[in-house]
């Protein structure tokens, strides 16, 4: 029989989605009042994986990272993601379309996870309408893709980000 250890807590990384830059700072301050201080934000980055936003959220979208230093227990991942879910509707219009998408997940020294409410072969139900995906895997000297990790996210662009942000939380975690 396997002997139950404690959970190490892992660090809360968030990825927007955004046109405005006002209303990404409106959620940012919102997600600092409840996880704390920020010890990562890269610079805006265009966001041209995809156009999947572009009917509800219009074109030439941005992308931001952002890591707090407070770290979090991963069963906490659901409640994250519901939370952020409920910034993105206080942010969406009268016909319900998103100013800002906001992508909750969490880094380890061995992968990077991300939280959805849309289920599929690969996802994990964590409770609450949410599932989980390990979208990045940590071999080597650097995250590396699944064949289901999004176009965006198995970019050198954004794994260097992610990288980036393991390197100091490693660097804390010593």
């Amino acid at each position: 029989m396997g002997e139950i250890k404690p959970v190490e807590k892992e660090k809360l990384v968030i990825g927007f989605i955004y046109k405005d830059v006002s209303v990404y700072e409106s959620a940012k301050e919102k997600l600092i009042k409840k996880f704390g201080k920020i010890d990562f934000e890269n610079a805006e980055i265009d966001f041209t994986h995809t156009n999947y936003y572009e009917s509800e959220m219009g074109k030439t979208l941005k992308r931001k990272f952002l890591s707090f230093e407070k770290t979090v227990y991963p069963g906490k991942l659901a409640e994250i993601k519901i939370f952020t879910n409920k910034i993105e509707q206080e942010f969406s219009d009268n016909a319900g379309r998103r100013k800002v998408n906001i992508d909750p997940g969490l880094l380890s020294l061995a992968s990077f996870k991300l939280a959805t409410t849309k289920n599929f072969s690969h996802r994990i139900y964590i409770g609450k309408g949410i599932y989980a995906e390990v979208t990045l895997q940590y071999t080597g000297k650097s995250f590396t893709p699944w064949q289901w990790t999004y176009p965006d996210y198995a970019s050198r662009e954004y794994i260097d980000i992610l990288n980036n942000i393991r390197n100091k939380f490693k660097e804390h975690a010593e």
